[in-house]
Order: C-alpha cells, then sequence, then structure tokens
C-alpha cells in the first residue's frame, strides 16, 4: 500500500521528557509515566525548556513552511506551531524523513537565531496509506490551529489535498 501522506511532530527542547505524565515513547514503545525519570532527564538538561513565544509562532510556521517548500519540494497539507511543539502533515514524498525534519527544524532555528537548543533531538512520523488516515491527521493538526484561535490553515502555503483517484486495471 503506498503512502499518501505523512504527519510529523516535533517538539521543543526539554518539553517532554523521558518518563513525562502524558507518556512517552522509545523505539516506538509507549512507557508509562515515571516522575523519578522524568526529574533525573529534567536535572540533566543545560537549559530551560524552551517555549516558542505566542507573537512568533506564524512566523516560525512561515519560515518552516516556505524552507520546506523551496529547499525540498515538499507539499504541506496542514503545519501548526504550539508553544511546545509542531505537527505537519506533508503529502508523500521520496525524500527522507530525517532530511525532511532537519529542514523543517533549521528553518525555524535561522528565523529566531537563539542562543541555545529549541528542539528535542528526535520526532515522531505518522505515515498515512488510506484517505481517512490523511484526513484524520489534517483535521488533528488544524484543531490545534483553531483551538490558538487562528484559522485552521493560516498560511497560504497550505494546500488542499484531493483523494487519490483509483484508475481501474484493464489487461492490455
Amino acid at each position: 500500500m503506498p503512502t499518501l501522506a505523512i504527519m510529523f511532530t516535533v517538539t521543543t527542547y526539554g518539553t517532554w521528557l523521558r518518563g513525562d505524565a502524558r507518556g512517552w515513547v522509545n523505539d516506538g514503545i509507549v512507557f508509562p509515566p515515571d516522575p523519578q525519570l522524568e526529574h533525573a532527564d529534567h536535572k540533566r538538561l543545560k537549559y530551560p525548556p524552551y517555549y516558542f513565544p505566542r507573537d512568533l509562532r506564524l512566523e516560525v510556521g512561515q519560515a518552516i513552511g516556505e524552507s520546506l517548500i523551496s529547499r525540498m519540494g515538499i507539499i504541506i497539507l496542514a503545519l501548526c506551531v504550539q508553544s511546545w511543539h509542531a505537527h505537519f502533515v506533508t503529502a508523500a514524498t521520496p525524500r527522507d524523513v530525517s532530511e525532511i525534519v532537519k529542514c523543517a527544524k533549521d528553518a525555524a532555528r535561522w528565523k529566531l537565531q537563539p542562543d541555545r537548543p529549541i528542539w528535542a533531538t528526535d520526532y515522531d512520523k505518522r505515515f498515512c496509506f488510506d484517505p481517512m488516515s490523511v484526513r484524520t491527521r489534517i483535521d488533528y493538526v488544524e484543531r490545534h490551529n483553531v483551538r490558538d484561535h487562528l484559522p485552521p490553515r493560516p498560511w497560504k502555503f497550505i494546500r488542499d489535498w484531493h483523494e487519490p483517484t483509483i484508475t481501474p486495471f484493464s489487461p492490455r
């Protein structure tokens, strides 16, 4: 079954540690909260956790979108930037997912020019293999924007997703 889209989630530095009360993931395995582990990881942080200021979130999203489009030719179907994480849904692409995430993270870093880390090392990716999963993930990301009192699609570069049409097979 071909990939139709990919949803990415990237978190900011120090905001979702191992042991987190929301649960946490390692190598695709979801683990329960562990306050002692979270406390130990928090003590090891070299900087305080990073949160995007509300007044810069649209600018950060613009930088991420422009970079993914211009540098990688990515089609963006949904994007949101929250205080401690960002989600974006892309159309299927032959690009390596790690390169896509690096491009997005670098764009935000370049835009903000911080003197400290702003992103967590890892990221999450969810491949969409059917139209329902694509629509569900786009809706999920757009709801984040609406809850943030923004339009569902606050950037002009976000493209509509069209369900692929199935061409009937006819033997020759």
